[in-house]
């Protein structure tokens, strides 16, 4: 039986993603978001913070299309890697490998949400080939 590897996250970029290069030119750009977890009435809320890396096309536009709390929804796959520091000791890391990234609102947009509706904050989307200005397959 084949395995199934696939995620769907919404949360707020935590900081600036940061576009690289590869040697051979490939776009790459790393990013977090922050998600909220479902906790019970009443109880304090959490966030998970998950790392994301995008490739080419996708990763340009995440670096030229959002910023610190951006809202985005990223749908991808898990990946685990291993690698070794710079002192030698050896480092696991799992991550999302963002095959598409929907920007859920504005770029700036995200100064003005606390004081308005989600739904007015989230009028636009940009899709990972450009921008789409239609509303239709919001997720909300």
């Amino acid at each position: 039986m084949a395995g199934l590897n696939r995620v769907v996250l919404v949360g707020r970029m935590v900081r600036d993603p940061e576009l690289k290069r590869t040697n051979s030119g490939t776009s790459v750009t790393s990013f977090t978001i922050a998600v909220d977890n479902l906790t019970k009435a009443g109880s304090e809320r959490s966030a998970s913070f998950i790392p994301c890396t995008s490739w080419n096309k996708t990763a340009e536009n995440v670096a030229k299309y959002c910023a610190k709390g951006t809202l985005v929804g990223v749908d991808g796959r898990l990946n685990q890697r291993s690698y070794e520091d710079k002192s030698g000791q050896k480092r696991s890391v799992v991550e999302v490998i963002a095959e598409s990234v929907q920007f859920l609102e504005r770029k700036g947009a995200n100064d003005e949400v606390d004081g308005q509706p989600e739904e007015t904050a989230a009028k636009s989307t940009v899709a990972h080939e450009g921008i789409d200005s239609s509303d239709d397959d919001l997720p909300f």
